[in-house]
C-alpha cells in the first residue's frame, strides 16, 4: 500500500502541471489543481484511509441532478424510431414507470446535456433524462449529433485521451479500483497486459489510470505502468516527440483458431497503418490495409457486416480502422472525408457512434492531412490485448 501511496502523490503532483482538451465524458479541458493545503492532507491520510476510498469504487458519471432547465446543451440530436424514449433512470429492464416522455416515429429537437459510455443526457422542452447512446441520431438516420458550437466542440464521440504509458509489469486493467493482492487473476479483471505494452490513458481518477475497455471502464494501478507521459491537448508539441493524440482499443483473447486469426491481423494491419501522412495528402483505408487476402499475410477471423459476423480473410482490420478513427477525431486538422458504422449499435471494442468498417468500396475509411506539417501514425499490438494508435507532428 505504501507504494500506491507515494505512486498517487506523485500522480497528484504531475497532475497539477498539466491540463487536456475535451473528453468524450467531460467534453471540456481543464486544469485540476491542488493546492498546498490539499496536497498535505493528503499526505496525512493513513493507508487504510487510502484503501478505503478506493477498493471496489468505479467512476461516477453524472446523473440528473447535476442538470437543470437551463443547462448549456453541447449537442443537439433526434431520438431515432425504434425505442423513441425518454428515461428517468438508467435501468436494464426498462420498467414502464421510468418513461418520461415517449414519441412516435421519433423525437426530434433534442439537446444533449451530458454524453457517457452508454447513456446520455438529454433535454426535451422541459423534461430532463436518460436516452441509450446507440438511440441518437443527427440530420439524417446514420449521422451524429450536432455540436451546437463546434468552434469548440468536438465531434460526437471524441475522446481526448490524456496520457501514453507502457506497461513496467504484468498489467491488471481492472473492473473497478481495487488492488490485486497476491492473486495473478482474481476474477475483477478485464484483461491482463503482457510488460512493454504501450497504451493510452484517458485521466486519471483518485490515483487510479482510467482507460476505455470496450463499453466499459478499466483501472490501472500506475505503479504498474512506466515511461508515463502527456499527450499534448492541443496541436502543439509539448516537448519533443510529444503525440498530439492517442487511443487506445482493447480485443477479447480468446484461443479460438478464429479470433487467434483476429489477434494476428490486428497486429500485421497496425503495422500497414503505420506510416507518414504528408500535408494535402489522403488516408485510404482499404488501399494501406487491403488487399484483404491471405497472400497479404491475413487469416481467416470473423469480419462484422451489418451487425452479423461472418468468416472472412483480414477479420480484425476494422478494430485498426476504427482505432486510428477514434485518434482522428481528436485533431481538428485532419478532415474525415468518408467513414461508414457497421450498422446496428456498431462494434462493441468501443462506445456508439465511434466504429469505421473497412473492407469494401462502401466500407472505407478516408481522411485527409489539412495540416502544414506531415504526421506519424505510429500503431502496436503485442497481441495482449491492447491496440494503441498514436500521432506525432513530424518536424
Amino acid at each position: 500500500m505504501r507504494r500506491f501511496l507515494c505512486g498517487f502523490l506523485c500522480l497528484c503532483v504531475l497532475w497539477t502541471g498539466l491540463s487536456f482538451s475535451y473528453a468524450e465524458d467531460e467534453l471540456s479541458g481543464g486544469e485540476a489543481e491542488l493546492t498546498e493545503e490539499e496536497l498535505e492532507e493528503i499526505r496525512k491520510l493513513d493507508e487504510e484511509d487510502i484503501e478505503e476510498r478506493v477498493t471496489g469504487r468505479v467512476y461516477e458519471e453524472k446523473t440528473l441532478k447535476d442538470f437543470d432547465l437551463n443547462s448549456p446543451a453541447i449537442y443537439t440530436c433526434s431520438i431515432r424510431d425504434g425505442n423513441p424514449r425518454i428515461y428517468s433512470e438508467k435501468n436494464p429492464k426498462m420498467p414502464r414507470n421510468t418513461v418520461l416522455l415517449q414519441g412516435k416515429g421519433g423525437i426530434s429537437g433534442v439537446d444533449i446535456l451530458y454524453v457517457g459510455l452508454r447513456w446520455v443526457i438529454v433535454r426535451k422542452d422541459r423534461t430532463i433524462g436518460y436516452v441509450l447512446r446507440e438511440w441518437t441520431a443527427g440530420r439524417t438516420h446514420n449521422g451524429k449529433p450536432s455540436a451546437v458550437d463546434p468552434s469548440t466542440t468536438p465531434v460526437f464521440g471524441t475522446q481526448k485521451h490524456a496520457y501514453i504509458a507502457e506497461t513496467a509489469t504484468r498489467c491488471h486493467v481492472r473492473k473497478n479500483m481495487s488492488f490485486n493482492e497476491g492473486a495473478e487473476d482474481d476474477g475483477n479483471n478485464w484483461v491482463i497486459l503482457n510488460p512493454g505494452t504501450k497504451i493510452s490513458i484517458w485521466q486519471f481518477y483518485e490515483g487510479w489510470a482510467m482507460v476505455n475497455y470496450m463499453r466499459e471502464y478499466g483501472y490501472i494501478d500506475p505503479n504498474e505502468l512506466t515511461d508515463l507521459r502527456p499527450v499534448s491537448p492541443t496541436d502543439e508539441e509539448m516537448f519533443e516527440d510529444c503525440p498530439i493524440a492517442a487511443y487506445t482499443s482493447y480485443y477479447k483473447l480468446d484461443q479460438t483458431e478464429t479470433n487467434l486469426g483476429r489477434i494476428h491481423n490486428i497486429a500485421l494491419g497496425a503495422e500497414f497503418i503505420s506510416m507518414v501522412l504528408q500535408p494535402g495528402e489522403i488516408f485510404d483505408g482499404n488501399k494501406v490495409l487491403g488487399p484483404y487476402t491471405t497472400r497479404r499475410g491475413y487469416k481467416a477471423a470473423p469480419v462484422l457486416i451489418n451487425g452479423k459476423a461472418v468468416p472472412g480473410a483480414g477479420g480484425g482490420t476494422c478494430q485498426v480502422a476504427s482505432t486510428l478513427y477514434n485518434v482522428v477525431l481528436q485533431l481538428p486538422g485532419l478532415e474525415v472525408l468518408y467513414r461508414h458504422a457497421h450498422g446496428g449499435s456498431g462494434a462493441s471494442y468501443l462506445p456508439i457512434h465511434v466504429d469505421a468498417a473497412v473492407g469494401r468500396d462502401d466500407l472505407n475509411l478516408r481522411f485527409r492531412n489539412h495540416y502544414d506539417f506531415p504526421i506519424r501514425i505510429e500503431a502496436s499490438s503485442k497481441s495482449d490485448g491492447a491496440l494503441t494508435i498514436r500521432i506525432y507532428k513530424v518536424h
